[in-house]
C-alpha cells in the first residue's frame, strides 16, 4: 500500500482525549509503512517533564501557546506522515489554518468511554466530570469541522482497518468525505463528495465491477464495468422474478466470488442487487452507488437487502453489509421533482431520529445539502453500529415505516412512491405520539415538499390489515416506533387496533 505523499498532506488524527489517537497513528502509520507523529509525546520530549506537570505549574494560556508553536512545526516537517494530535490542539485558529493543508481523520469516543480511559491518568481537563462532558459536547463540533474522514470509537485492528479507504481518499475528487460504517458483520467505507460518479471515482479499486442498475438510471449515470445488467424501474420490480433474472444475467457474464457487484440506484436497485449479492454463489461482496435523495440518506446503508412479495413489503431478504458507498449529491441533479420529494420524507424522519443541530436545520427549512446528507448517513451509521440486526435500536428507523409499507403494499407498489407513503406513516406515527402540534409542524414540512399528507382512494381498512400483517409483529402484536420529542424516539409501543385504524383513517379514505 503506498505511503501518503507529502505533497497532498499528512494523516492527522484529532479527537476528544481518551479518543486512542496514538493508537491509532501507530496503527495506520504500520499499514502504510512509515513513523507515525505524536504531539502530546513531542511536546513532552521538549518540556522536560509531562504535559500535566507543565500544565499545573504554568497554566492552561502557557500550555496552548507552547502546544500550538511545537504543532505547527510538527505538521511542517518532511517526515510528517502519519500525525496524532493532543485533544486540545485544534482549538488554536492557527492550528486550524495549518490543518487544511492536510487530510485530518475525526477519532470519535464516547464521553462516558473517555471519561474511563483518562480520569486516572491525571489530566488536568478529566477532573471535572461535569465539566468533561460538557467539552466533549463542545468540541466534537469542532472536530467535525476540520475532518475529512469520520472514524466511529473501535480498536487497533478496526482502526487499522480504515488504512486503505484512507489512502483511497486521497485520490478522490476535492470535497469528498469518508464516514466510516461499523457494525457486528462488517465495516466498510461511505465516500461522500459531489463529482464522484462523473469523475471515475470508485472504492474499492481492485476487483472486476458488474453493475446492476435500472432504465431510469442508465441513460445519466454509468460505472465502468466488466458488464452491466438493467432492469426496469419502479418498486414492483421488486420481486423474486427480477432476482432470478439479475442472478442468471450474473452467471452468464461469469461473475465469481473474487468480483464486485455494483448497485447503481435508488432504493429498488440497491435492495435487490444487494440481496442478488447475498445469495449469488453463496455471497459475494458488493457496493453501492446510491441516485436517489431516499438511498443517499437512509436505504443504502445497514445491509437490509431484499425483495417484496405481494401480500407484503420486503418479506424476502438477507442481512448483507456492502463493501463501500459512493455517494455523489451532483446525481441528485437528474431526480424528478416527485423522486427528490419523495427522498425528502426519509430526511423528515431521521432528523426527529436525530434532533439536535439536524433537526433545527430540517425544521427550518433549509435546503438538502451535503452536510445534511451527511448528517442523516452519520444517525443512520449510528443506529446500525448498535443494532445490525434490528432486535432493538435499530428499530427506531422504522418510523413512518410500519404504516407506509402497508400503504405501499395496498396500493400495489405502483400509485405510491416509497417516500410518499413514509411522508403518510409519519404524519400516523406523530398523532399515535400524542404530539398534534409536531404533527403540524412536520405536515407542512412535507406539504412544502409537495409530499402528499392524505390519500384518496386507499382503503383504510385494508391498510390496517396489512399493518396487523407487519413482518415484525411478535405474539401477534405489531410494536409500533413513537416520537417523545424530536432526538427522543422509541420502539417497541403496542396499540389498540382502533387506536391504530383511526389514524389511518386520517390520512387514507376511500
Amino acid at each position: 500500500m503506498p505511503s501518503p505523499a507529502r505533497a497532498g498532506g499528512a494523516l492527522v488524527f484529532v479527537g476528544f482525549m481518551g479518543a486512542g489517537k496514538t493508537t491509532a497513528a501507530r496503527a495506520v502509520a504500520a499499514a502504510l509503512g512509515v513513523e507515525p507523529l505524536d504531539s502530546d509525546r513531542e511536546l513532552e520530549a521538549e518540556l522536560g517533564e509531562t504535559i500535566e506537570d507543565f500544565f499545573d505549574r504554568a497554566g492552561e494560556e502557557e500550555f496552548r501557546r507552547r502546544e500550538e508553536d511545537l504543532v505547527l512545526r510538527l505538521l511542517a516537517r518532511d517526515d510528517a506522515r502519519v500525525v496524532a494530535l493532543g485533544g486540545g490542539a485544534p482549538t488554536s485558529e492557527r492550528v486550524r489554518e495549518a490543518l487544511r493543508e492536510h487530510l485530518v481523520v475525526h477519532l470519535e469516543v464516547r464521553a462516558s468511554d473517555a471519561w474511563r480511559r483518562v480520569s486516572s491518568r491525571g489530566r488536568p481537563l478529566a477532573r471535572d466530570r461535569r465539566r468533561f462532558d460538557e467539552l466533549h459536547a463542545e468540541r466534537r463540533d469542532l472536530y467535525e469541522g476540520l475532518a475529512r474522514a469520520t472514524v466511529p470509537p473501535g480498536g487497533r485492528d478496526a482502526v487499522r482497518a480504515v488504512a486503505p479507504a484512507l489512502a483511497g481518499l486521497r485520490d478522490a475528487p476535492a470535497g469528498t468525505r469518508l464516514l466510516w460504517a461499523r457494525s457486528a458483520s462488517g465495516d466498510y467505507p461511505v465516500f461522500l463528495g459531489p463529482g464522484l460518479i462523473r469523475k471515475g471515482f470508485f472504492f474499492p479499486a481492485g476487483p472486476r465491477r458488474f453493475v446492476v442498475t435500472d432504465s431510469g438510471v442508465e441513460p445519466h449515470h454509468r460505472v465502468d464495468a466488466e458488464a452491466t445488467e438493467l432492469m426496469p424501474a419502479g418498486e414492483s420490480e421488486k420481486t423474486l422474478a427480477r432476482a432470478e433474472a439479475v442472478l442468471r444475467a450474473l452467471a452468464r457474464a461469469g461473475m465469481t466470488r473474487d468480483d464486485l457487484l455494483v448497485a447503481v440506484g435508488g432504493g429498488v436497485v440497491g435492495d435487490l442487487a444487494g440481496f442478488c449479492a447475498a445469495v449469488y454463489q453463496r455471497g459475494v461482496p458488493w457496493a453501492g452507488v446510491p441516485t436517489t435523495l431516499v438511498a443517499q440518506v437512509d436505504s443504502a446503508y445497514g445491509g437490509k437487502t431484499g425483495a417484496d412479495l405481494p401480500e407484503a413489503k420486503n418479506y424476502v431478504g438477507a442481512f448483507h453489509q456492502p463493501s463501500a458507498v459512493l455517494v455523489d449529491p451532483d446525481a441528485l441533479a437528474t431526480l424528478p421533482a416527485e423522486e427528490w420529494a419523495a427522498g425528502y420524507a426519509e430526511v423528515v424522519k431521521t432528523a426527529l431520529i436525530a434532533g439536535g443541530g439536524l433537526w433545527s436545520r430540517v425544521r427550518a427549512g433549509e435546503p438538502v445539502d451535503l452536510e445534511i446528507i451527511a448528517g442523516c448517513v452519520r444517525t443512520k451509521l449510528e443506529v446500525v453500529a448498535e443494532d445490525e440486526r434490528d432486535e432493538g435500536r435499530r428499530q427506531v428507523l422504522n418510523l413512518g415505516h410500519t404504516v407506509g409499507h402497508a400503504i405501499e403494499a395496498a396500493t400495489g407498489y405502483t400509485r405510491v412512491r416509497h417516500g410518499e407513503a413514509v411522508a403518510l406513516g409519519l404524519l400516523c406515527a406523530l398523532r399515535l405520539s400524542g404530539h398534534d402540534a409536531l404533527r403540524d409542524e412536520v405536515g407542512a414540512l412535507l406539504a412544502a415538499k409537495n409530499l402528499p399528507t392524505e390519500l384518496a382512494g386507499a382503503d383504510p381498512d385494508t391498510v390496517a390489515e396489512l399493518v396487523a400483517r407487519d413482518k415484525k409483529r411478535r405474539n401477534g402484536r405489531v410494536p409500533f416506533v413513537l416520537v417523545e420529542s424530536p432526538g427522543a424516539v422509541t420502539p417497541g409501543h403496542t396499540l389498540e387496533a382502533d387506536a391504530v385504524r383511526a389514524a389511518i383513517g386520517e390520512v387514507c379514505f376511500r
